[in-house]
């Protein structure tokens, strides 16, 4: 997981409130070439290829990591790059990588995420016309990883429930769990933060199934955190996607 403890300063307290403004809000650009989207750069193996839920679990806790690292914070070297994107209208794209490519994906500005064998990187955001080469080579589609059924949930770890009816590739999940794992951070107190922070942002990522009902209605009661899709790819916008439930 991530290698440094957090400190609970004044820099930590500055992050986690960017985080509880929300984000997003404002539009696209007129340049197609300067819309802001985070690369997640997930690590899969051809001949070994991590579990579905373990993947998704880096990529939500790298998201929330890069969200919460000093360096996106008040004079931080990422801290331009890091708003800029935002609050504009946010967008994350996962790309895959293996062997060589994933080498040099950790060359590139970011936070990688190691959860129960499974690894994932969040980039420092920045404009889809200006990515790095070392990344922009890399798949975006083409590969997914079929469901799986891990083991009980630890009741320490935060919960991030994905609507599997929707269907969505694996890639278009660990935007998904991203965008959770940001949100259930800004809904939480900065001391609740802090205490998931000193446990690399674990989180437990669990297809919804049946409990998909009961999880809308946790939502309605303010129990939950919901991600609600814009709609630039694969499913409806508007569509709920992951409800994400705090540790108990």
């Amino acid at each position: 997981m991530v290698t440094t403890d957090p400190v609970l300063d004044a820099g930590f307290i500055a992050r986690h409130a960017e985080l509880a403004r929300g984000y997003g809000g404002g539009g696209d650009p007129d340049d197609p070439a300067l819309v802001q989207a985070m690369q997640i750069v997930l690590h899969i193996p051809k001949p070994d290829p991590p579990r579905r839920s373990a993947l998704l679990a880096a990529a939500a806790a790298a998201s929330l990591a890069l969200c919460m690292d000093p360096r996106v914070g008040p004079d931080g070297e990422w801290e331009q790059r890091y708003l800029s994107w935002k609050r504009s209208r946010i967008r994350k794209v996962a790309r895959r990588a293996r062997g060589a490519q994933w080498l040099a994906a950790n060359e590139v500005a970011g936070v990688s995420v190691e959860f129960e064998g499974a690894q994932a990187r969040a980039l420092v955001p920045g404009p889809v016309g200006d990515i790095d080469p070392r990344i922009r080579r890399l798949q975006i589609g083409g590969t997914d990883i079929e469901p799986d059924s891990p083991g009980p949930i630890d009741p320490e770890l935060p919960v991030l429930w994905v609507d599997s009816e929707l269907g969505m590739t694996v890639g278009k999940a660990a935007a998904q769990v991203g965008h959770a794992s940001m949100l259930l951070a800004g809904a939480l107190s900065v001391e609740r933060v802090f205490e998931w922070g000193r446990n690399g942002y674990a989180c437990s990522v669990r297809e919804a199934g049946a409990r998909w009902p009961d999880l809308i209605r946790r939502v309605g009661e303010g129990s939950a955190t919901a991600v609600r899709d814009a709609g630039f790819t694969e499913v409806a916008p508007g569509s709920m996607t992951v409800i994400a439930v705090a540790a108990q």
